[in-house]
């Protein structure tokens, strides 16, 4: 029986952990549905209750308890967003365990680092495909006790794993008939919960030590300042490993007794937007701009009248937007939203669903352009700013002070403030414990005082409050003549242009920009055709007459950028960078070590 369905947010005293938090759910919203996720075997949206989740996490725990592990052992979890990863996560957390998220496309030998470098005993891995593709750099690991497939049976195994002590198991054979029931721990808010390891830009990631009382201390204000309700749904697609989804698609959402659906894919989350209606979405820019380029090559295609309604329904939108924040005084064009709105922007909308109240981006910068298209249509849409080492949530824009140029303004309970060459500086509730083995870049992220360095430089407006990212310390080319050239928003700008998927920009201590390109593949045939080449053979990515035609595009698509930011040479490529080829973090950030080896030799030629 449902005590109260429609409470407030649970406090952190309540949950006093995050199994806690869940426990504290089940029993305030029993018969409530808490996830929905696809059957294949149906092709049907299942419902699970929070009852039921409970029966499930009691069980897993039996199974985890029979293993015998001991309070802060470490065990990981290689799965996609699913009930059953959050099941694992809750037995886990439930028995005193330290779980480890580890990101499905990730490479082999990079999650084989990772469960080494934790000493990982317990593995729960999607399927067969996933651990044949990881096993073999596993075969030197002593310390890993046994690993658990989620989606395969005993009789799929038998032949695949015939060693007599194969520590390979399935869920069916490794789950009792019976399990615990599930009950409070009353565990320590201090414990170490998980560790995160961060798949940064360049170098070995590093594993970010959060405890229970990290995280829940930035979910809760998160909670409050999005008004996060229990009637609201939320759509998951962003990989749970990453922290980002985790603590707002997974703990705010317990927190908040409102129900997640699982989306089936990135490739699949259109159809799933238009047939779950959710209210609440959570994104990195890049989704975002993928949306907005749709939208740009549509009106490119349509007609010139087209065109005209859209930019004025954006115009319009805007308008609106800042008259609503109280930034502008008066607004005439207004009276033109009801109809602009039913003809252009109800139609983009329904592309979400039609329910969508709140959307928030975070992970990178969005581009302004990308966030006033969207605003303007009617998205209500919030920036926010966060690192993993921060839990991740530092700073959001409100829904009634928004302006998305900002990272908005800081949590309740954080400080910000500028520090040396600008760094914005974080102290919070939230800032990690430190660093999974490493003191070195512990007491170099944290100093003595407790600040959080976070490597982004800033300004903080000192009228409004608000928080603006101005830069990376690190991410700055410095070319020959001394002129100091930030890449972030060079790329963004360009990445955000229908000829292109991604960039990288070039220059480091060299007398002019260059930049790697990939290119779109439906404009690409265009333009090949254009220049009477065929599109499949790549050689013509060389072409001269095509390189020249890109450069003099970069300037039509670059004219707000000083005159000194200005690529005269360009690497086009067609193939895609992900995260399965190591080319792109999990959200979606270019690792720009990775790409500049990977075109090492097209590099020098560019400078030679």
């Amino acid at each position: 029986m449902t005590i109260n369905s429609h409470n407030s947010l649970i406090t952190v005293e309540q949950a006093g952990t995050l199994d806690g938090l869940f426990y504290e759910r089940t029993m305030r919203s029993s018969d409530e549905v808490a996830y929905i996720q696809y059957n294949k075997a149906t092709k049907s949206w299942d419902k699970t209750s929070w009852d039921r989740m409970a029966s499930a996490i009691g069980r897993w725990q039996k199974a985890i308890d029979d293993e015998n592990l001991e309070n802060g052992d470490r065990i990981a979890i290689l799965m996609k967003n699913s009930k059953e990863w959050i099941t694992a996560d809750q037995a886990a957390l439930g028995l005193g365990l330290v779980v480890v998220p580890l990101y499905l496309e990730d490479r082999p030998d990079n999650i084989a680092y990772i469960l080494e470098d934790s000493a990982v005993k317990l593995l729960f891995v999607q399927d067969i495909s996933q651990w044949n593709r990881l096993r073999d750099n596993c075969t030197d690991n002593t310390i890993l006790q046994r690993v658990i497939l989620i989606d395969a049976t005993s009789d799929k195994i038998e032949n695949e794993f015939d060693s007599e002590n194969n520590i390979v198991t399935t869920i069916d054979q490794w789950l009792p008939e019976n399990g615990h029931v599930l009950h409070k721990r009353n565990g320590d808010p201090q414990q170490l919960a998980t560790i995160v390891y961060t798949s940064g830009t360049t170098g070995k990631p590093k594993g970010v030590m959060l405890s229970h009382k990290n995280i829940l201390s930035i979910v809760y204000p998160t909670g409050i300042g999005l008004n996060v309700k229990s009637s609201d749904l939320f759509l998951s697609f962003l990989p749970m490993s990453h922290t980002f989804e985790r603590s707002l698609g997974y703990y705010l959402t317990t927190m908040a007794g409102c129900s997640v659906a699982f989306s089936r894919s990135v490739q699949l989350l259109a159809d799933d937007m238009v047939t779950l209606k959710p209210t609440l979405l959570i994104s990195v820019p890049r989704i975002y701009e993928r949306i907005y380029a749709k939208i740009e090559t549509t009106l490119l295609k349509g007609s010139p009248i087209k065109r005209a309604l859209f930019k004025l329904t954006v115009y319009v939108g805007w308008k609106r937007f800042l008259y609503q924040q109280k930034r502008s005084l008066v607004c005439f064009s207004c009276l033109l939203w009801p109809v602009l709105k039913k003809l252009v922007a109800d139609n983009v909308m329904q592309k979400f669903g039609g329910r969508l109240r709140l959307a928030a981006t975070g992970g990178a910068a969005i581009p302004f352009p990308v966030a006033k298209t969207f605003i303007g249509l009617g998205l209500t849409l919030i920036q926010g700013y966060g690192l993993t080492e921060t839990s991740p949530v530092a700073s959001f824009n409100r829904l009634d002070d928004n302006d998305p140029n900002s990272i908005g303004h800081p949590l309740d309970g954080i400080e910000m403030k500028i520090g040396e060459n600008d760094e914005l500086l974080i102290n919070s509730p939230g800032v990690m414990l430190g660093y999974w083995n490493n003191h070195a870049a512990t007491a170099q992220a944290i100093d003595a005082d407790g600040w959080f360095h976070s490597g982004d430089q800033a300004r903080i407006d000192a009228k409004t409050g608000h928080v603006y990212i101005t830069g990376r310390i690190k991410d700055i080319l410095i070319m020959s003549n001394g002129e100091k050239i930030p890449p972030t928003d060079i790329e963004n700008t360009i990445s955000m242009d229908p000829l292109f998927e991604n960039a990288l920009l070039l220059g480091e201590g060299e007398a002019y920009l260059c930049a790697v390109l990939v290119l779109n593949p439906e404009q690409w045939v265009h333009l090949a055709e254009k220049n009477k080449l065929d599109p499949f053979d790549k050689e013509n990515l060389n072409n001269k007459a095509v390189n020249s035609q890109i450069v003099h595009h970069l300037r039509t698509v670059m004219h707000d950028f000083p005159a000194y930011a200005k690529i005269r040479k360009v690497i086009l490529t067609l193939d895609p960078w992900t995260i399965k080829s190591g080319l792109l973090t999990p959200t979606l950030k270019v690792k720009r070590a990775k790409v500049i080896d990977l075109f090492e030799k097209e590099i020098k030629h560019l400078y030679f």
